[in-house]
Formats: C-alpha cells, structure tokens, sequence
C-alpha cells in the first residue's frame, strides 16, 4: 500500500509567523535587530556560503521553516577555531540544524586519488579551505562545547551518507555512524522538509528530542530494541544448514530484577539483544513486551508489519573487520529503500545501537511547488558584496525540476540521499521560476542553463501502480532491463521544454544534467525536441564504460543503447541542419573493472575518434553500493557469501593511474605506462603505427595523436565496433589489498 504522510503545509503555524518574511535571513545580531528579532527560533550551521536560492539545501530549510512560522538564522562557514562564529547569532530557542552543505566536505577537498584540490566552488572566490575535514562532525562537537543541552539536528549529504558504519576512503577504514562522532541528538537523511517540520513542531510544543524516535527519514541513538518490535537477524552471510528446523519464533520478556537468563537456544547475541530490550525507555518493567527475533532465511515464510519490524545489520565492530559482512550490510540497506514496504534498521556501535527509522514518505507535487515557490531572492546574501561564487554561477540561470533517480548506478549517491521515487513539480511552478528568473535574477541574456535535476529526463516517470511500487524491492528500474511497469512517456516534459522556450524573453533552454539515454531512446519525439532545440552544438552524455562485465557492477546498460541513441542524435542534427556532437563521459578504475576492460575501452574511444581531456577516476563516497565493492571486492547486487568470487579492483595508486592514462591513450604523457601495461600482458601488438594499434613504440612519435585514425572532434565519426577485443587474462583475478597513500 502506498504510504502517505501529513501535507507539509498544513501544520499550525509557529506564534512568531507574525514577523513576516524576512529579505534574506540573518547572518549577524543587526541583521535580526533590523528585523525586530530578539533571537532566533532555529539557526542554521552551514559549510557554504549563504546563497539564498532554491538549489541549496540550506536556503531550502531555511525558506522552508520560515514559512512555518519560525525565526531563522544562518551561520555559514564558520571559522572552526573560533568559538565566538558559533555563538553570533546567540542561543536557539529550539535547535540547531547543522550541514556541511551541499557537497560531501572530504569530497568536497579532496580528488579520488587523494590529492588536496586547490577550489572551493561553495565558497566566495572559489577559496579552498573555509570548511574543515568532516565539517558536519566539526561543528557539531564545536556547538556541543558551547551548548550542553541545546538539541542538534544534523542534516544534508554528509550527514545521509553516514547514518550507519561507512567505509572511509580518506582513512581506508570502516568509521562509526556520525552521530556518535558528532554528538549531534537525531540525524535526517534524504530531503527532509517532512522530518525537520515534524521536529521543529514537536519541539515547540515542548517535547524533548530524546522522545522523537518515530519519524520517518531521522536516525538516533537507542539503548535497545523497543519491545513489540520484530527483529529479523540479518547479521550473517552464510547460515548453517537446515535452518528451517530452528524453532521460530524466539520470544523472550524480562523478569523484572533478572539479570541473566538461559537463551534457549539463541545465539548470545541474540540473548543480548532482548536483555537490553527489557531497559528501553519506551517499555515498562512492569509489563514488558516481548521482542521477536527471526532469522533472515525465514523471513520468506513470514508476513512482517514493516511499521513494526527492524533489520538488525552486523555490528560496526563487524564490519570494520570483515568486508564480506560490510558488502552484506550494503546490501540489505539499499534493499530497505522503498518508501512503502522498507523496514527499519539498526546496527550496534559498542553498547549503544543506532537506530535507522524508514526512509521518507515522497513530496507530492503541490508540496513540491510551494517548496520552490518560497520567497528566496536567488542571490547571495548582500554579505558578500560583489564576490564570485562559482556554484552559484552555475546555476543561477537554471530550474529543478524534480527530484530522485530509480537509476540505481551503484557509484553515485543520489539514490542513497533523495531515493529512487521521483518526485515531480507542476509546469505551472516551473514556469513561473523561469519567469522569476527572467525578472529578478542579475546578468539574465535570455538563456535558461539547465531544465533538470539528478536526471534530465526522469520528470514525472514513474511506476503505472501505486501498488506495484509499493511492493517492488529492486534496486534500479531500468537494469539489467527497462522495467515493463516504469512509465517512459517522456510527452511532459517535451511539453514543458516547448513551453519553456516560449516563455517571452526566453531565447534558448539549455539542458545540461546527465541524459539517461537508455530512456530516452523509448521516446524518440522526445529526442528530437531536446536534439534540434536543446543542444548548442554538444551534448554530454555518459555512457561510463563499454565492457559488460564493468557496466554490470555499474548497473548501467550495455553500450548498444549509447549506440542507438547516436544513431537518433545523428538523424535529428542532420534533419535540423546542424553539426552537433555527443562528448561521452568514462570512469576509470571502477571496482570489478580490468586492466583489459580499459584497454577494450581505449580501444572503442580511439576507434570512434573520443580523445577525453578530463577523465573521472572512481570515487568511493560512503554508503554507495560500488564503494561496498571496492571495499569488499565483492558484489552486493548479488546475495553475498563467504564463497562468493573475488572481484578484481584497481586500489594501488598505480593501477589506477594506469587506468587513467588508458581513458588519455592520445596524450605522450601516458604512453609509458600503458606500454609498460601491454607489454606485462602480452599485447605488444598494440603498439606501433598501425591504425590497430594504441600507442607507438617512441614517445616521440610527433604528430602520432593527430593522424590515422583521429578525427578532428570528438564524436565526429559514426560510432562503430570496437577495433580489437582483447581476451581476459588471470590477472584480472589478483585481488591484492596495498598500503594507502595519505593526502
């Protein structure tokens, strides 16, 4: 059944929603004299400059509870050795909402192979260095010091990618959740209007923090399970024989003043578990209620109340030293991730457990609007005077139009934050934002940057039943194939591009986020709407990889749907009379991927005249399910066992160096390593002038990038077949674990 939850809209409005709007919110103790504020309700802590812009979360929290009536400040990128940045704006009648911002901040800092970046694009004249290293943790801790009892609410992408143990590849070690880091009460995952307006309400109405344990999209620390709960143990991988004839369902109620007790056949973890059940704050000594405990492989034979049921997921001390239960975990997370029937989680850190409530309930499309319809000024905060923000320059001309992917592409995190429900706004609103824009927004020539979101053309797709959905546990809909119940009639949003461009003083809408061009060829009205109007002369796309076997742990579709996408870009540029071209978009070093899989690569783009100039190397961000692999060398698609093969992932800096300078084969820098790879491989045929071949024999091989079979642009050749298809080795099964290069 599809779950529903409370209108965003429709709580009662705070007492202090008679101070109206404010033009931007304070920053500073004049801005909120100015405005007749003697504190704040809510203040903000964030790790990007304020820019007052519904594509910034923070901006987006905090528009958002000032429409419920709440006076709201922001802290933005706080000096974290200055006590004082955090106490400007005074003390909080309610809480603090802290977020590193929009980005992760160790991505944020830090390139895949660990290199500290020069740029901070949040941050006024792109200044690195404004955030610390784990900016949510740092400034949660720096708030607890000033603020004992003041509750903390952390929030955004930092906070969502680790709500449970994550692998860090900063320190090439599995870390604890945030929350016992950070010392912050509650963490909200995904986009959290629902879950901090039903905190920000609790709150006012004087119930404490440690009390809100049921609100979807939150997660906290708990002593134990609550009793009544069913606790399906999913702490192993590999499950003894005959575990059918195991006696189910084990039950256990604490006798008040026991301290001990048989287990009666549990393990002793699990006799923990409802020992520790019996002390939690939401039942009685008195009169306790059994706690339910069911072994995964049972399950199947069960008829679980998802609102009523947990996954127990191997401790943090596991996975921090076991990586096979660390890719299992993986696993059983990203399958608790619908909506409608996911079930809570929790995992043990030490004595404490932390506890996962199910994911949010999705925004319907009039919540959606009055969300991006708030009052923001789409401008930086007046602070910064006439500084350059290069995000903010970005994106000022461009327009969300919806929220999620049901992608599912293991290396990206946008499924783990916004989840896989797309979540759509209205024309109307979409429409009017251009306008906005159009009106209000400095530099505006007429161009629309973006008409998008995670995806370019997921808008309004979704399932053809709610029931459907509300059942449904994949984990992408559209791998290994296009899901026969996924809506892919793209006619609204050709519509909405038609009507965009009509807008008066709109010259052009430009469509400038990631095309999932495996859809897009299911609608090929559609492609000729964005191909003949939307395209300047290049279209980037992302095709990630052309070998099976690397493209199945991406879960992304084999290189026959890019092919057929060409086949249509190409007839509607020629019909329009216009050259245009696709720029593919590779990643290199992706967990499951080999040597020879890079070579097969190289050889395709060399083949179809691709010479990349800038190359993404795999980053493993926590909690993403190619991130699992990389740690693991396992494959969490799949039921992970003990038994299960090995991946072969490239970790070593120079293995993945190597598979950087494959994806740059034309540039003389990189010949010497992939020479040295062939050779190693014995694919010395490779080498040298032929058009088969890769690379020469001598890095002063002048002209060598130019000629043969080099065209003058990327993507001016039909795309054909590869040139040569090299045989996989067994070196690919090396899987060697190498010391880690510190940044």
């Amino acid at each position: 059944m599809k779950q529903t939850a409370q209108h965003l809209f429709e709580y009662p409005k705070y007492w202090a929603e008679c101070y109206g709007t404010a033009p931007y919110l304070p920053m500073s103790r004049q801005e909120m004299d100015e405005l007749g504020w003697d504190s704040c309700d809510i203040i903000l802590v964030v790790g990007d400059a304020y820019i007052d812009h519904p594509s910034f979360g923070m901006a987006v929290m905090g528009r958002f509870l000032e429409s419920q009536g709440f006076r709201v400040g922001i802290i933005a990128q706080p000096d974290w050795n200055n006590p004082d940045e955090f106490s400007k704006l005074g003390t909080p009648n309610l809480f603090f909402g802290v977020s590193a911002g929009n980005m992760d901040s160790m991505i944020n800092r830090y390139t895949a192979d660990l290199k500290v970046r020069n740029d901070d694009a949040y941050t006024p004249h792109g200044v690195a260095g404004k955030r610390p290293d784990r900016a949510l943790t740092v400034y949660c801790q720096k708030l607890r010091e000033i603020y004992k009892d003041v509750p903390i609410v952390a929030g955004g992408i930092e906070a969502s990618l680790r709500r449970i143990a994550q692998y860090d590849h900063w320190s090439g070690k599995v870390r604890r959740s945030v929350l016992l880091d950070s010392g912050a009460d509650i963490v909200l995952y995904g986009n959290a209007e629902r879950a901090i307006a039903e905190i920000a309400n609790e709150l006012s109405l004087g119930k404490p923090i440690q009390q809100l344990t049921d609100i979807r999209g939150t997660a906290f620390i708990r002593d134990a399970v609550p009793g009544g709960f069913t606790e399906v143990d999913s702490t192993r991988i590999d499950w003894p024989g005959q575990i059918d004839a195991i006696p189910s369902p084990y039950e256990y109620v604490h006798q008040e003043g026991e301290t001990n007790h048989d287990s009666g056949g549990c393990s002793k973890q699990e006799a923990m578990q409802n020992d520790s059940a019996a002390t939690n704050s939401t039942a009685t000594n008195s009169d306790a209620v059994p706690i339910r405990v069911i072994p995964m492989p049972l399950t199947r034979k069960e008829k679980l109340d998802p609102a009523k049921t947990v996954v127990r997921l191997p401790s943090f001390e596991k996975v921090s030293k076991d990586p096979a239960l660390y890719a299992h975990a993986s696993r059983v997370l990203h399958l608790e991730s619908n909506p409608n029937n996911a079930k809570a989680l929790v995992q043990k850190h030490g004595t404490k457990e932390i506890w996962v409530n199910r994911p949010p309930i999705p925004l319907e499309t009039d919540e959606m609007d009055g969300v991006f319809d708030l009052p923001y000024q789409r401008k930086p905060h007046p602070s910064y005077g006439d500084a350059h923000i290069p995000a903010y320059e970005m994106i000022k001309f461009s327009v969300n139009i919806m929220r999620g992917c049901f992608g599912g592409c293991t290396f990206c995190s946008i499924t783990e934050h916004e989840g896989r429900v797309i979540q759509s706004r209205s024309q109307e609103s979409i429409l009017k934002e251009i306008e906005n824009i159009r009106d209000k927004t400095p530099g505006f020539t007429g161009t629309i940057s973006d008409l998008g979101g995670p995806t370019a053309n997921m808008y309004q797709l979704n399932c053809v039943s709610d029931e459907i959905q509300s059942n449904c546990r994949k984990l992408s809909c559209v791998y290994p194939t296009i899901c026969p119940n996924l809506v892919t009639d793209h006619s609204p949003t050709t519509q909405l591009y038609r009507k965009a461009r009509n807008v008066d003083g709109v010259k052009r809408v430009a469509i400038a986020s990631g095309l999932r061009y495996d859809l897009a060829v299911e609608d090929p009205e559609y492609v000729k709407e964005l191909v003949q109007h939307h395209v300047g002369g290049y279209l980037k796309i992302a095709p990630e990889h052309t070998e099976s076997n690397t493209l199945d742990k991406m879960m992304k579709p084999g290189i026959g749907s890019y092919d057929a996408f060409k086949k249509l870009f190409d007839k509607y540029s020629k019909e329009a009379g216009k050259e245009q071209y696709l720029i593919p978009y590779f990643i290199a070093a992706h967990p499951g991927c080999t040597d020879e899989d890079m070579i097969n690569l190289a050889l395709w783009c060399k083949k179809n005249d691709f010479r990349p100039d800038q190359v993404q190397t795999f980053y493993p961000s926590p909690m993403a399910l190619a991130t699992a692999m990389y740690y693991s060398d396992r494959d969490p698609l799949h039921k992970v066992s003990y038994k299960s093969d090995k991946m072969y992932t490239a970790k070593e800096l120079s293995q993945r160096k190597v598979h950087k300078a494959l994806l740059r084969y034309h540039d003389p820098k990189n010949w010497p390593f992939i020479r040295e790879t062939l050779q190693e491989k014995g694919l010395t045929h490779l080498i040298g002038d032929g058009p088969e071949c890769l690379i020469p024999w001598n890095d002063d091989a002048k002209g060598y990038s130019k000629n043969r079979t080099h065209g003058k642009r990327a993507g001016q050749k039909k795309a054909g077949p590869h040139a040569v298809k090299v045989k996989q080795t067994s070196s690919h099964k090396r899987a060697k674990h190498h010391k880690r290069v510190s940044p």
